[in-house]
């Protein structure tokens, strides 16, 4: 863990300036409670021609939040900044735990879902998953160990999401 305190204080000191933690602070407010996620759930479950892909989305999302939650609670890790006394946050303090990072889980089981359906924007949504990952990092409110762990989960519920999806579209052809 000093390891990791000590790359993260790197990380920050490296890229930080006034842009830098604009950017990240607005990055990571997008991936607050996977709300740009969930915005984009809405938007291809509104179109015919893209229901199934958002509801894939759907899945991966929901099996991604049990499963981080399960785990944050499991690990009991605190988080960065509270090891570092004069560290100041450029966010509001999450309440919850560490380890995994739940902005990163829920971000890439959402691109993960994507990229399993072939869609054609996975290139830009893997660009703004790695964005927020980074951002908690940046932030200083993860752990690199814990952006690696959301990142795992994360691609491990996008296809879990697809065979959710496959299931409920025979349940409901019935």
């Amino acid at each position: 863990m000093i390891y990791e305190l000590r790359f993260l204080e790197s990380f920050h000191d490296a890229l930080s300036c006034a842009f830098m933690d604009w950017l990240m602070v607005l990055v990571s407010w997008l991936g607050n409670g996977g709300a740009i996620w969930a915005l984009l759930c809405f938007v291809l479950l509104c179109r015919h021609q893209t229901r199934r892909l958002g509801l894939s989305m759907v899945f991966s999302l929901l099996i991604e939040l049990v499963f981080c939650t399960m785990l944050k609670n499991i690990f009991a890790r605190p988080r960065p900044f509270s090891f570092q006394r004069d560290a100041e946050l450029l966010i509001p303090a999450p309440t919850d735990w560490s380890f995994p990072s739940g902005h990163t889980a829920s971000s890439f089981a959402a691109v993960s879902a994507l990229h399993d359906a072939g869609w054609k924007l996975t290139v830009p949504t893997s660009i703004l998953a790695s964005l927020i990952a980074i951002s908690r990092m940046y932030l200083f409110v993860h752990y690199p160990s814990d952006i690696i762990a959301g990142l795992i989960l994360g691609l491990i519920c996008g296809p879990l999401g697809r065979l959710f999806a496959t299931i409920a579209e025979q349940f409901w052809k019935k």
